[in-house]
């Protein structure tokens, strides 16, 4: 008789964090699509990556959304097809050329940066230069100082900038900051500006949204004793990016951003006991499951919810789309279940 020993699996605790995942304005951007997909029809053209994440944008492009970078890029047989304006926003410039172009577009850049646009003006307005918080390239930095005439705006990214600072009036700046940064580096620099400048003005609202500084909150209370920390995301979400950083800063042995579970180096993972696990806001929750699944193939796993906010925000999509309805498929595949 032949004996087979049991094969046991080592045991793994999964702290997930909450919240995790989309966002109330990527939730809105995706569904934009969607609506004029099911509207319009195809090929809706989307400028630039609608979200930063290649599971969404792919899922989209399956339904008839086409991808480009820029207006000219949109052939002259599809210029009465719509064009949707990425959640991260566009430099005025952006709207001003497909109005000359004759395009009909549909803007979905998330309410909370255009209340960053709106700051920044007010700043402007009141006669002040307007200093932008943020990582050089981003294009809700483009956006942002796409808003204001070229030298209205200043880009600070380190102390460094702000010491080599030099305004004609140092009694009339004004900050805002990009949504998606990190709240205590941004906080240190907020610091640094008011000592060097302490006329500076604050934007009239918090700048950083709600849902990267909760999901930052999540992930700082998850990762205390945590050997992996793992970050649902794309290489180029700067919130994404972000909570890796919160993650070791707050005491995770390790973190990584990954795309999917194929992305997960098994033969670096070495002996675990506890693993972090979080999503940027446009990370969808089936890429989590899937990753809990790829750990639950190789360990006894067990949940523990880390969990900071509740997160009840909806952003409405613009009125001619609203004569549009959803089904229940519709609405699972704007949630990333595709």
């Amino acid at each position: 008789m032949t004996i087979h020993a049991q094969i046991t699996k080592p045991p793994l605790t999964i702290r997930l964090c909450e919240p995790r995942g989309f966002c109330a304005g990527v939730d809105r951007a995706i569904q934009i699509v969607v609506l004029a997909l099911k509207k319009y029809g195809a090929p809706v053209f989307v400028r630039h990556e609608i979200v930063h994440n290649r599971y969404v944008v792919e899922g989209l492009q399956q339904l008839g959304a086409v991808f480009v970078e820029e207006l000219d890029e949109i052939p002259e047989e599809h210029k009465n097809a719509p064009v949707v304006f990425s959640a991260h926003g566009v430099p005025k410039a952006v709207p001003e050329d497909a109005v000359r172009r004759n395009l009909f577009y549909l803007d979905a850049t998330c309410p909370l940066v255009s209340k960053v646009h709106k700051q920044a003006m007010r700043h402007h307005r009141l006669g002040r230069h307007v200093l932008l918080i943020g990582h050089a390239g981003h294009p809700e930095v483009i956006g942002t100082m796409g808003q204001l005439p070229p030298g209205a705006v200043t880009l600070i990214e380190t102390v460094a900038d702000i010491e080599r600072l030099q305004p004609e009036d140092p009694s009339a700046l004004g900050y805002v900051t990009q949504t998606t940064l990190s709240v205590d580096d941004t906080a240190g620099l907020i610091r640094a500006l008011e000592e060097h400048f302490p006329q500076v003005q604050a934007a009239a609202a918090e700048s950083i949204c709600y849902a990267t500084t909760n999901r930052q909150e999540a992930v700082r209370m998850a990762a205390p004793g945590a050997d992996l920390f793992l970050v649902v995301g794309a290489p180029n979400s700067s919130n994404s990016k972000r909570l890796v950083e919160v993650a070791e800063r707050a005491g995770a042995g390790r973190s990584l951003l990954v795309q999917r579970a194929s992305e997960i180096p098994w033969d670096e993972v070495g002996d675990i006991s506890t693993l972090g696990l979080s999503a940027g806001a446009s990370a969808p929750e089936i890429i989590v499951d899937e990753i809990i699944e790829a750990f639950r193939a190789r360990f006894e796993v067990s949940l523990d919810l880390a969990i900071t906010a509740q997160e009840l925000e909806n952003f409405p999509v613009m009125r001619a789309l609203r004569d549009v309805e959803l089904t229940a498929a519709d609405m699972a595949f704007v949630n990333g279940n595709h």
